[in-house]
């Protein structure tokens, strides 16, 4: 039977709580275990004494008989000098991946683009300067324009009020000659 040393997670739903456990291997890992003989708080504070707790005694006689700790209860024993972890070293972990190279290496060269176009667009800043003035000239014009586009709303207005004061003028002599609006259909579909 193959012992690990390992955590089980206990507490509440986003209040975790670990026992330190000696458990078989092939029992889940939450579930059936041997022995208790430490406890993992991750809530308490890093320098808090509680946060891990050991039963020394009993985790030497279980690594004795031949259990195998997890990586994180081998930090935690390493911490207490029970055991020692040997550092692990993965260099591929810190390059960046291939969507990162390639976005540095379009980042380069948009930067030595940037670098070389400023000192062929100095004539067009030079350009941009004396049109300037142009600018200003159009900007005294535009006010005349929006005051003639101010007015012609002014003159459209009356020409709808006149036809609005028409149309009950209709309806009025309508009504004067007793007509209805069943005889004005009847008139306009023959």
């Amino acid at each position: 039977m193959a012992l690990k040393l390992r955590l089980a997670r206990g507490g509440a739903k986003k209040r975790p709580f670990y026992r330190i456990v000696v458990a078989d291997v092939r029992s889940p890992r939450d579930g059936r275990f041997i022995e208790r003989v430490g406890t993992y708080n991750p809530l308490l504070p890093k320098d808090n004494a509680e946060r891990v707790t050991l039963k020394v005694d009993r985790i030497e006689h279980w690594l004795s008989v031949g259990a195998k700790p997890t990586d994180r209860v081998l930090r935690f024993l390493d911490e207490a000098g029970i055991l020692k972890r040997e550092a692990r070293n993965n260099p591929n972990k810190a390059k960046p991946g291939a969507k990162a190279v390639e976005r540095l290496e379009a980042k380069k060269e948009a930067e030595e683009a940037a670098k070389n176009a400023p000192a062929e667009e100095a004539p067009v800043e030079e350009a941009v300067v004396e049109e300037a003035p142009a600018e200003e000239a159009a900007a005294d014009e535009a006010p005349a324009e929006e005051a003639a586009v101010e007015e012609a709303p002014a003159e459209e207005a009356p020409a709808e009020e006149a036809a609005a004061d028409e149309a009950p003028a209709d309806d009025a002599a309508a009504d004067e000659t007793g007509g209805d609006d069943t005889d004005k259909k009847e008139a306009a579909a023959e």
